[in-house]
């Protein structure tokens, strides 16, 4: 329930990718990024749709031939969210996407290779009206890079990145964004801190290959965490090797939990202990599962004792605090006389969840028609 937000955001020029705006005053947007074969269009798009349903802004799919541009030319038309085409070394893929209507490209200007390719990659952004992403990684800096530096650096990153924007700025395009992605938590932080210096387009953040689901997401949490709380970053996209729509969950979570964006339920639970009066864990596991469909901003306290409990209910839109038998169930910090069975909190909980949206729903509309 907290309003007001201590983070101040870096100033950034405002993109758009298709109509989502980038940068700026925008939201930080969140993205992910299919791993089906871009070929098998019904997968990709069923994939493009189940991670958009999670809440993702904005889809990468990669092009690596013309027969997956072919294939990206009918996804496009059936995804509910603009795409970014992750495009390598052939720049005639480049030029098949947007005539197709690609709403991003995700390039590096000096892997396309000639002057002219370049060139004609950009002319064909401006005239399509879209944007270029550079993408700088850590595990694939230029041979002379690798040679200067000896191993990434924060440095080494960043004149990789400067490298590819000096190629737009030369050929006079400004709608591109950047990201300097690595492995490493602290390469990858100083090299966003260096390059926020340097630049004003927007940065997209990732902690790139961090790992499965679990490991993937604290190191992403941390890297992404320090960032965002100094006000850097304007899109983010959690590299997990888990399910598409775990990045996206882990995305809201570090935004939530930093104040920045929220979407569905923000859980304050505790972690148990011996004086918890109902199970808490079990009941977690049950609310998480039964109100996954929630996308409205809500805060809900679940402790399991009278220590905490009146004081976390303070903070949240409901609570319900751990006592014998009887559990007290509080809205908007005020204890109601319901009080909630121990052995059916989460059945209980859930039902006034979904009544309390539909009352402030409700409340929202005939305030529209006043």
């Amino acid at each position: 329930m907290f309003s007001d937000n201590p983070i101040q955001r870096r100033k950034s020029t405002q993109i758009h990718v298709g109509n989502v705006p980038i940068g700026g005053d925008a939201p930080i947007a969140v993205q992910s990024m299919t791993n089906t074969r871009t070929t098998d269009v019904e997968a990709t798009v069923a994939q493009i749709k189940a991670i958009a349903a999670a809440g993702a802004d904005l889809v990468r799919v990669s092009v690596p031939t013309m027969e997956s541009a072919e294939a990206f030319r009918l996804i496009k038309q059936q995804s509910p969210v603009p795409l970014v085409a992750d495009i390598h070394f052939d720049y005639r893929i480049a030029l098949k996407v947007a005539e197709y209507g690609v709403d991003c490209l995700r390039i590096n200007p000096g892997n396309i290779g000639r002057e002219d390719r370049i060139r004609a990659v950009v002319d064909c952004a401006k005239d399509y009206n879209i944007p270029i992403r550079i993408g700088v990684n850590g595990g694939s800096l230029e041979a002379d890079i690798q040679q200067k530096y000896k191993e990434p650096t924060p440095e080494a990153l960043l004149e990789s990145a400067m490298r590819h924007v000096d190629i737009l700025d030369r050929l006079n395009f400004d709608q591109f964004k950047v990201s300097v992605k690595a492995s490493d938590v602290f390469l990858a932080v100083g090299a966003y801190r260096l390059l926020a210096k340097q630049i004003q387009q927007p940065l997209h953040l990732g902690i790139t290959e961090a790992g499965g689901a679990r490991a993937g997401a604290v190191k992403s949490a941390i890297g992404l965490g320090m960032l965002l709380a100094e006000g850097i970053g304007d899109t983010i996209r959690i590299s997990l090797a888990a399910d598409p729509v775990e990045e996206v969950k882990v995305a809201f979570d570090i935004l939530k939990s930093l104040r920045i964006r929220s979407r569905g339920i923000n859980f304050i639970a505790c972690p148990s202990c011996s004086r918890q009066e109902f199970d808490v864990i079990k009941t977690m596991n049950q609310l998480e599962q039964r109100l996954e469909d929630v996308v409205e901003p809500l805060t809900v306290s679940v402790i399991g004792c009278v220590v905490n409990g009146p004081g976390e209910a303070l903070i949240s839109n409901l609570a319900v605090a751990g006592a014998n038998r009887k559990s007290g169930f509080y809205i908007n910090g005020e204890r109601q006389k319901l009080r909630m069975d121990n052995d059916h909190i989460a059945e209980q909980l859930e039902q006034q969840i979904r009544q309390y949206l539909r009352e402030k729903s409700q409340l929202i509309q005939v305030q529209q028609i006043d």
